[in-house]
């Protein structure tokens, strides 16, 4: 087993409506001034950790579908399968410790330790976005996870936006080498990168700067939303231009125009943000709408599962994958074993629900007729 995280290099969790704490020496060391990318991510590790950032008047959608037990399920339940293929690549599970962090010290840390707990227990993994390390190379060991999940596929993470703003195919390739990944997606964030004090909101030609990415890079490209999801019709769109797959992140999980609220110094900002708490479209829907606009596109389904039972029923819905993100990052940062556990937890609740609709793999699980509507 590689060599464990220090406990005293991760973000702590503060109680909400206190201060967070001084920041450990690595936290210090990994936040010099000029490293505003890198600041802003153990930000919003912090916000996250400590603040009601989910949105607010919307679910993930997954409350109005049920399984309809099947009390005579002819099989064994230690016979039950999660192997899963995606992208030519068999994991051990349909599961993703979605992109979350990196970029200082203090998240590097907590990538290694969802890197060491990923390979484990054969869950794909995505690190954050990389554009830190790509302005600041003394931060590319915080993204670099490949030596401690050698077994696994790994994502690499770039704002598609950045490609508006002098990034090309060549830092798609550095931030690729960093991460040692398998595979790049592009998240698209644009009501984040609108109230988020440094923003960048050149959206304008984006989808044929992404067709040029994905038609140079020798590896999958693939797109995620943030938090507000990806409909069928730009997923069709994203489709033709040679995505090779999509990442619905859809609304019911973080809400990222909240998260830039608690960041922000300006009252407009922070009080128009607040309008959109319950802005974007269930996952659930986003699963449902993009697997009806493309029957074999590859899909992960993300954004606000909370147990394995979501897991089953987005699995169901249509994706190939199923995303955890924030649920994960509480246990990250509080010890190796509690993430063990929340990891367990979901496997346990994802081959309990199979078993419980008679479902002995995921191509049954996909195709089963039991999940209904309430």
């Amino acid at each position: 087993m590689n060599q464990r995280p220090q406990e005293d290099s991760l973000p702590k969790a503060e109680k909400p409506g206190t201060a967070p704490q001084a920041a450990g020496p690595a936290e210090h060391m990994s936040l010099l001034p000029s490293s505003t990318t890198g600041e802003r991510k153990i930000e919003h590790v912090r916000l996250c950790l400590n603040e009601d950032v989910g949105g607010s008047g919307i679910t993930a959608g997954f409350e109005h579908y049920r399984f309809r037990h099947n009390a005579l399920p002819e099989l064994n339940y230690d016979d039950i399968s999660l192997r899963a293929l995606f992208l030519g690549r068999e994991l051990r599970t349909p599961l993703l410790i979605s992109s979350m962090t990196g970029g200082s010290a203090a998240t590097g840390a907590i990538n290694a330790r969802l890197a060491e707990a990923a390979e484990r227990r054969g869950w794909a993994l995505g690190v954050g976005s990389i554009r830190a390390a790509l302005e600041r190379s003394e931060l590319a060991g915080t993204f670099r996870v490949r030596d401690k999940a050698p077994g696994i596929p790994v994502i690499a993470n770039i704002g598609a936006v950045q490609l508006s703003y002098g990034f090309g195919v060549e830092e798609c390739r550095r931030a690729v080498e960093i991460a040692g990944a398998d595979w790049l997606v592009l998240h698209l964030n644009g009501l984040q990168e609108v109230f988020q004090p440094e923003g960048n909101t050149g959206f304008a030609a984006l989808l044929s700067r992404i067709e040029a990415v994905c038609g140079e890079l020798e590896i999958p490209v693939g797109v995620k939303e943030v938090g507000w999801g990806i409909d069928g019709e730009t997923a069709l769109r994203l489709y033709d231009a040679g995505v090779a797959f999509i990442d619905v992140a859809g609304a019911g999980g973080t809400s990222w125009s909240q998260v830039e609220k608690f960041r922000s110094n300006d009252p407009v900002r922070r009080a128009a943000a607040e309008a959109f708490a319950d802005w974007g479209i269930p996952t659930a829907e986003c699963i449902a709408e993009v697997r009806a606009a493309s029957e074999h596109g590859a899909l992960i389904g993300s954004g606000g599962l909370r147990h394995g039972v979501d897991a089953a029923k987005a699995l169901a819905l249509g994706a190939d994958l199923a995303g955890f993100g924030r649920s994960l990052l509480g246990p990250a940062v509080e010890s190796e074993e509690a993430l063990d556990h929340a990891l367990a937890q979901v496997e346990l609740e994802l081959r309990t629900a199979m078993f419980g609709i008679g479902a002995p793999d995921l191509a049954s699980l996909r195709s089963t007729p039991r999940l209904v509507r309430r």
